[in-house]
């Protein structure tokens, strides 16, 4: 195995983590944002789809999903920057016996609001969220999702069948949002015990009814925090906004050289600040041209712009995945993206201009930050 190197954070730095498909990495810099200090690989050989970081209640704890093909996806996590872990005994995301399903891989993992700081998200493949009110110690099946009436029609997509979306709404603490793919965007008032979907005025391009109620293969929802009716959406093909929180949906994919992409980024403070990485189609899964670009809307959508200085603009024809894409929380928001040929690269000035903070990784499928 790999000798792991470790970082050391301290406070005010800006900490970066990748998820791979051959494990995880923890990156850290100052707010400068032009030097980084890499750590790992942790979980060597694990693919590890779902990452991130709890700085609620003074914790510094860092979330991973590493999964294996032979003994399947658990939830770990650190408090001293991956130099311990937990080692759970036994699988800590379950499905209850009597549901008839299995844990195939662990998604995506999200902190509750900063009012509730012990409960936390997790979604799972097959599509199902799970919640845990005691800081990661136990998780539930969310059962209003699991029993919906829809999830019997729910196809996968081809990352397989999957909830790789929560969005937690900041001003009503009992609505929340999640994204599953090929299922749509499903919404509750009510903390999850009933839901309903929410996809009017998104196609699904691959069905004969353009516009069914349910079963568009949205590939990720991004909601402001500074003006919560305000959200994006990328879909396979088609770029939305809504302003009524998710309500209704309008295109906005206006110049851009492919409405078909994977991730997509909202500005912390600015709700009509976005960022999206196209790629040429659903056949072609590469940047457009051979030019890695990233587009950046400051109108909601009525414009993007192309941001590539720094970034290859020759033969590269790379892929950038659903949760690989991020932003910090600094006073000129930090752009970061990773792809499938192992590069993460990053920008200190919202796009403007990029910098190749490491290369060679493993195929990169998930980047979070958090600011320490």
């Amino acid at each position: 195995m790999p000798a792991v190197r470790h970082v050391d954070a301290k406070a005010g730095d800006i900490v970066l983590l990748a998820g791979t498909m051959k494990g995880a990495f923890i990156l850290r810099s100052d707010a400068a944002r032009r030097a980084w200090d890499v750590g790992g690989p942790y979980f060597p050989g694990h693919e590890v789809y779902a990452i991130g970081c709890d700085r609620r209640a003074g914790r510094a704890r860092i979330w991973a999903g590493p999964n294996s093909m032979h003994w399947g996806g658990l939830l770990r996590c650190s408090d001293d920057f991956g130099r311990t872990w937990t080692e759970p005994e036994t699988a800590n995301v379950k499905f209850p016996e009597g549901t008839g399903a299995s844990l195939t891989r662990i998604w995506q993992i999200v902190p509750g609001r900063d009012s509730e700081p012990d409960t936390l998200y997790c979604g799972v493949e097959p599509a199902a969220l799970f919640a845990s009110r005691d800081a990661g110690a136990t998780w539930s099946l969310v059962d209003g999702l699991w029993n919906h009436p829809h999830r019997a029609k729910w196809q996968p997509g081809g990352g397989g069948l999957c909830l790789h979306t929560i969005f937690l709404d900041p001003e009503r603490p009992a609505r929340m949002g999640v994204a599953i793919s090929t299922g749509g965007v499903y919404l509750t008032d009510d903390g999850g015990g009933i839901w309903r979907a929410s996809n009017k005025g998104v196609r699904a391009d691959f069905l004969p009814d353009k516009h069914p109620e349910f079963g568009q293969c949205v590939h990720k929802v991004a909601q402001s925090r500074s003006r919560p009716d305000r959200l994006f959406l990328q879909n396979h093909w088609g770029l939305y906004r809504s302003d009524d929180r998710g309500e209704t949906w309008a295109d906005i994919a206006n110049g851009v050289p492919s409405d078909f992409g994977f991730p997509m980024a909202i500005h912390p403070s600015d709700p009509d600040c976005a960022w999206i990485v196209p790629l040429e189609s659903d056949a072609f899964r590469c940047t457009p041209e051979g030019k890695l670009r990233v587009y950046r809307t400051r109108d909601a959508g009525a414009s993007w712009q192309p941001l590539s200085d720094g970034l290859p603009q020759e033969g590269a024809y790379e892929t950038v995945l659903r949760d690989a894409l991020a932003v910090d929380t600094l006073g000129r928001t930090g752009v970061y993206f990773g792809t499938r040929s192992g590069k993460l690269f990053g920008s200190a000035d919202e796009g403007e201009t990029w910098m190749t903070i490491a290369e060679g990784l493993p195929p990169v499928v998930a980047v979070k930050t958090a600011v320490i």
